[in-house]
């Protein structure tokens, strides 16, 4: 589709009635004075409106439980570009696509990496899926680093000073409230990060034992002392496909290993994750959020609840049940 037309599309959806709006994006409405800006993840959503306030109308382009790896920008997302003051993405090829759509608005708005600017980065996967009787169509993920970073605690609270930092430059009037949301943000992601080390600590090491639907638990497996035993898709995006040959070899790693839980994620199919858990006699019953917040009546609503839920989620699993983490968000 043409750019211009792309534009006119955007401005048309912004023209019509408050029901249509509704469904064309997820911008706050009636900006009045706040300062405009643009959030690809619901991570990211929740950081900026935690640092910014009332001070701040944020767009947030991904929805809870969307999939940031096969999203498919729309035009009311080029409409939030062009009136944006900053742009905050998560980089390492997981929001690639808004690169396109600041492009096409003809924004002048800074794009803000935060992935490139956290202190903890682990290696990107490369992998490989070929096309065969068992996989059908392949895929190629080459990213020079995991992009899940969020999952560890220190990787938020750079981020959030990164946040702090953009939005004082936008709006320099407003910098102290901006300094003083994020002092009092930050203090909870220290308490969410000790609580969550010693939540981990009830479980001995030897039984710290991660399977997932897909490989996006590495950072808060480093951070807390988990083995990544597998994952259903052998990969850290969710657009690759599990061969039968993946899943037998999964199977027989689970069963070798031990592994008393399979955690499906909250914004895939459980499907295969369940199938996996029965064939190997492990539990499924214990949900993680991955790539995305989960809805407002969720657990996982906010950055710090999902964290929270991940925590006791995978201490449930890793005790069959016997051991809980109640953290106060």
């Amino acid at each position: 589709m043409p750019k211009s037309l792309q534009i006119v599309l955007a401005l048309l959806c912004l023209g019509l009635s408050a029901l249509a709006i509704a469904g064309c994006g997820g911008s706050d409405s009636d900006s009045g004075d706040r300062l405009d800006v643009v959030a690809t993840t619901t991570q990211i959503g929740d950081w900026v409106r935690e640092v910014g306030g009332d001070a701040v109308a944020v767009d947030q382009v991904l929805e809870p439980n969307t999939d940031p790896h096969d999203y498919e920008p729309r035009p009311s997302d080029v409409a939030a570009a062009a009136d944006a003051a900053v742009v905050f993405a998560s980089g390492d090829d997981l929001d690639s696509w808004i690169e396109e759509i600041v492009s096409d608005s003809g924004s002048d708005a800074e794009v803000l990496d935060l992935g490139a600017r956290v202190p903890e980065r682990l290696a990107g996967g490369e992998e490989e899926h070929g096309e065969d009787e068992d996989e059908g169509e392949g895929h190629d993920h080459d990213s020079e680093y995991d992009p899940h970073w969020w999952h560890d605690p220190r990787n938020a609270e750079a981020a959030v000073r990164e946040i702090e930092r953009a939005l004082g430059a936008a709006d320099p009037a407003r910098r102290a409230l901006f300094r003083r949301n994020a002092e009092a943000y930050l203090r909870r992601l220290a308490r969410l990060d000790a609580g969550i080390a010693r939540c981990i600590g009830q479980i001995p090491p030897a039984e710290r034992k991660l399977v997932t639907d897909h490989d996006a638990f590495g950072y808060f497996a480093q951070r807390y002392g988990i083995d990544v035993v597998g994952a259903v898709i052998p990969s850290q995006t969710t657009q690759a496909q599990a061969s039968a040959k993946d899943v037998s070899a999964l199977i027989d790693l689970i069963e070798r290993e031990g592994v008393k839980a399979v955690f499906p994620e909250s914004s895939l199919s459980a499907s295969v994750a369940e199938a996996v858990a029965r064939q190997t006699g492990a539990s499924s019953d214990y949900e993680l959020y991955s790539d995305t917040l989960g809805p407002e009546d969720s657990a996982g609503a906010t950055y710090i609840g999902m964290e929270a839920a991940n925590a006791d989620a995978m201490v449930q699993g890793f005790s069959d049940g016997r051991v809980r983490c109640q953290l106060d968000p």
